[in-house]
């Protein structure tokens, strides 16, 4: 934990209970959701390595690894392709050392890609995506105030965008408005970290939403108690908050049956 980045210094991280709440977020996707849960192997020398969402951005067949901001991640990649490999995606690498892009700055709405310039993605990494993933329209934020885009807003349904409260959230979000040829329904909440959350479509299940937990964020709690039409599942995420992790960090969502 000591060794995990950290964009502040604050309180040191509890690594028993950054446990429980990983495995309480596993034991949600995979036992009450019932999703086929791949898990990593930890590696010891990778400190920030639970953040998977980092390193690959995964839409429909294609996988793109990520080129890490931060140069002490780079090798967490390695895992993530032999994963992806394993599960017969289209693999593309982001080889051009000019390139910098993490999966955090990546907000796709299912429609088009908005990818956050942050001190982690730059321009040519949005570049790349955007050769990748050709099908699509991709629109670049810029993100001063916070690590990542999705540092303060996520989608939280099929047409719904979640968005902090902050000053930036809300410059950001005009961005993309401005930028895109679609309307989008906004849900604000008052936490920025709050607008994190995790919207997974499951046929059995319908609307799915892991949010922050209202021991956490109260007040945003609230506002997503009203979206009544979605399986609500609150998460603490406590722990690895310290270290800037968000709920989307912690997994990549892929939407295949697997054999493994």
């Amino acid at each position: 934990c000591r060794q995990a980045l950290r964009s502040s210094a604050g309180p040191e991280v509890d690594f028993a209970r950054a446990e429980r709440e990983h495995q309480l977020y596993v034991g949600v996707l995979r036992g009450k959701l019932g999703l086929q849960v791949l898990e990593l192997p930890a590696d010891e020398s990778l400190p920030d390595c639970v953040f998977v969402e980092d390193v690959a951005v995964v839409c429909e067949e294609t996988a793109l690894l990520t080129r890490p901001g931060a140069p002490s991640r780079r090798k967490e990649v390695e895992a993530m392709k032999r994963v992806l490999e394993s599960l017969n995606l289209n693999i593309v690498e982001m080889t051009d050392e000019n390139a910098t892009l993490d999966g955090g700055d990546v907000l796709f709405t299912g429609r088009e890609f908005f990818v956050g310039l942050s001190r982690r993605t730059n321009q040519r990494g949005a570049e790349i995506l955007a050769d990748t993933f050709k099908d699509y329209a991709v629109s670049t934020v810029p993100v001063h105030d916070s690590l990542h885009l999705k540092s303060f807003c996520s989608m939280a349904g099929p047409n719904l965008i979640a968005i902090g409260s902050s000053e930036a959230a809300q410059k950001a979000l005009k961005t993309m408005q401005q930028m895109s040829d679609h309307r989008y329904d906004k849900l604000t909440v008052p936490d920025d970290a709050a607008a994190n959350c995790l919207y997974l479509n499951i046929p059995s299940k319908g609307h799915v939403l892991l949010h922050r937990a209202p021991e956490e964020y109260p007040e945003s709690a609230k506002v997503f108690e009203k979206l009544k039409d979605h399986m609500l599942i609150p998460i603490a995420n406590t722990e690895l908050e310290k270290v800037d992790g968000s709920l989307t960090c912690c997994s990549v969502l892929i939407n295949k049956a697997s054999e493994l």
